[in-house]
């Protein structure tokens, strides 16, 4: 990992370090286009043709049934169920929280407005399966979709090699009552859900982490389509501050749990000596060899840096820049720069706390904005799969007492339509 002194970098070299994830030649954004474009037109047929020439696998049918499922999840061992169920209630416990009935408020004697929830009804979960196959996932969209209320849900995840899905994504459909999975990948599955095909329903918003391909294919759709996305939620981060309180063993434990999900990931670590930086690297060092997974993340920490900064503050400036998708404080003096924290999709405080707790069974979401896209955008909640519908109610009086005023601004506006609208109540 090449290692930079904050003091020595300028504000363009800053931004350009930060810079993730681009496609300047527009490379990518043009296979994507041609992808949902043979979708749009062909619709299952080309689902069929992408899952033999990217999943290598020649299907006969593009879903599994609840039966399929059942059978599939029986190689689940009870042990695997039991850590399933506890991620689930731990899950739903949070989110439920999140259900929430507004009060009424009257602005003015006679004049009352409130909002009220109403699920979205047809939602789109994409659950990634390429180089790791992730149920978490399953679990952290498919259960606010569940207390929302969400009338239709649609579950895309690319086919195994047998053409079946993994048995714990099976497992999680049977936890959410889901009843069917179709076998689907990559940026097609995300056409698929926007256009809708002869098998595959078209959905109102599509929700779902993955590679570049796939995020490249919900900003295109959002913009082309009547169809949401939840956000541009591309390949993992995680940003570590970590001071003299650290523990280089699990900061660096922390790098290399998020250098596994791919070769496109980043691992960032941000902190305060040099010392702290060459004892992690060390860590780093003796733990790869190790990991089953050590290709992806040797490949994944070419594209990660240390960076040394003067002290905490500084170090959260530069996250703060950075606007990670997680941000570990692996310091025991997190409590004094929590508040200063403006830009994180989900945040890990102090030295027992890493971020696999968020990503399996804390509770929280770990769908969550990446590529700086936490300046903008929250993680995923209840409240990504309701709408706030407003409403307001007028008495006599409050005709009354709101009228003058009304009048007067669409006068001044110059629509008098919407002035009489006002004046013929008023008499």
């Amino acid at each position: 990992m090449k290692t930079y002194n904050y003091a020595d970098l300028n504000t363009a070299q800053i931004q350009k370090l930060v810079q993730r994830n681009v496609d300047p030649a527009n490379e990518i954004r043009a296979i994507v286009e041609d992808v949902i474009a043979h979708v749009q037109q062909n619709g299952d047929s080309a689902l069929f043709d992408y899952a033999l020439k990217f999943d290598k696998v020649e299907l006969n049918k593009l879903y599994l049934d609840k039966a399929e499922l059942t059978e599939i999840a029986a190689a689940v061992s009870a042990d695997q169920k039991a850590a399933l169920q506890v991620a689930y209630n731990n899950i739903y416990k949070f989110h439920h929280t999140q259900l929430k009935t507004e009060d009424k408020v009257e602005t003015m004697p006679g004049v009352t407005c409130w909002r009220e929830l109403r699920p979205i009804e047809k939602v789109g979960l994409y659950i990634p399966g390429g180089t790791a196959v992730l149920p978490s996932t399953f679990l952290m969209l498919g259960i606010p979709a569940q207390i929302a209320g969400c009338h239709e849900i649609v579950v895309c995840s690319p086919p195994q090699k047998n053409g079946k899905v993994n048995a714990f994504i099976a497992y999680v459909a049977l936890l959410l009552g889901i009843d069917k999975i179709y076998l689907a990948g990559g940026s097609q599955a995300i056409a698929a859900m926007a256009y809708g095909t002869e098998t595959i329903t078209r959905v109102d918003k599509i929700f779902g982490p993955g590679n570049q391909f796939v995020t490249k294919a919900k900003t295109i759709i959002q913009s082309t389509t009547t169809t949401a996305i939840d956000m541009p939620a591309g390949p993992s981060e995680v940003l570590v501050i970590a001071d003299e309180t650290a523990n280089p063993v699990y900061v660096a434990a922390d790098l290399l749990a998020q250098a596994e999900h791919g070769m496109d990931s980043q691992a960032i670590l941000v902190c305060t000596s040099a010392q702290i930086a060459e004892a992690v690297s060390t860590e780093v060092s003796k733990q790869v060899p190790v990991l089953p997974r050590a290709e992806i993340v040797v490949k994944a920490l070419e594209n990660s840096y240390i960076v040394i900064t003067g002290n905490l503050d500084e170090a959260m400036q530069f996250s703060n820049q950075y606007a990670p998708e997680h941000l570990i404080l692996a310091t025991e003096n997190w409590k004094l720069i929590t508040p200063k924290i403006i830009n994180a999709g989900s945040v890990f405080l102090g030295n027992l706390t890493p971020e696999s707790a968020g990503d399996y069974a804390s509770g929280t979401n770990h769908t969550l904005p990446t590529s700086s896209y936490s300046r903008a955008y929250s993680g995923v909640s209840v409240d990504s799969f309701v709408k706030k519908i407003t409403f307001q109610h007028i008495t006599p009086d409050g005709i009354q007492n709101i009228g003058p005023s009304v009048e007067i601004l669409a006068e001044l506006e110059g629509l008098h339509a919407h002035k009489n609208a006002v004046t013929v109540r008023m008499k």
